[in-house]
């Protein structure tokens, strides 16, 4: 369903809710540069709804705050109109879903900044969904060698699937994980990607 002066949806459509809003109308939401919208941009301390900062959600007459602004945990949730994306309606609802920041991320600060050139070698630290989407833009920009750090070792299976070609924990060393990477390529990789989130 839609409320009161929403026209761009209607009732039926399909849609994915997305917490990186754009209300389409900000110097933000046009800009090629920014998708950081003045409206609807990501605030975690936002527990309602922009309108009024009142919860649409209660339980025993307790509110519950929207996480993110979407509340994506719920089995229904109410979300402003700019905090959705609609979709194609032939796909299938089973099967979809947004891979949001993760993979988009990774990828694009792999192709968009850090640039490989084909055949160059690259270390991406960290393997979760960051790591995964920054070894694929590696491997689309042609990289010879693709070394994946991670602290878990199981992740590695998965990663080969996004391009890894070889794997380090710098928990198996007992020297810096650097020297390990420097050692192997002798003198370092030509482009590094820290998805960690480690400062």
């Amino acid at each position: 369903s839609v409320g009161e002066g929403v026209t761009d949806l209607e009732p039926g459509d399909h849609v994915l809710p997305i917490f990186t809003g754009e209300c389409g109308h900000c110097p933000h939401c046009h800009s090629e540069e920014s998708n950081m919208c003045e409206l609807l941009r990501i605030n975690t301390e936002r527990g309602g709804m922009i309108l009024d900062g009142e919860s649409r959600f209660s339980i025993s007459g307790k509110p519950i705050h929207h996480f993110l602004g979407t509340s994506t945990f719920s089995e229904y949730t109410v979300v402003h109109s700019g905090q959705v994306v609609k979709i194609n309606p032939k796909a299938p609802l089973d099967k979809v879903c947004i891979v949001s920041c993760g993979l988009t991320t990774g990828l694009g600060a792999t192709l968009n900044v850090a640039k490989p050139k084909k055949g160059q070698s690259v270390a991406v630290f960290g393997l979760g969904a960051v790591g995964l989407g920054a070894a694929e833009g590696a491997r689309i920009a042609g990289a010879s060698r693709i070394i994946g750090v991670d602290l878990n070792s199981k992740r590695f299976e998965e990663a080969k699937k996004f391009g890894v070609t070889e794997f380090v924990n710098p928990k198996e060393h007992n020297k810096p994980v650097q020297q390990v990477i420097a050692e192997m390529t002798n003198g370092g990789v030509d482009r590094s990607v820290e998805c960690t989130g480690s400062v």
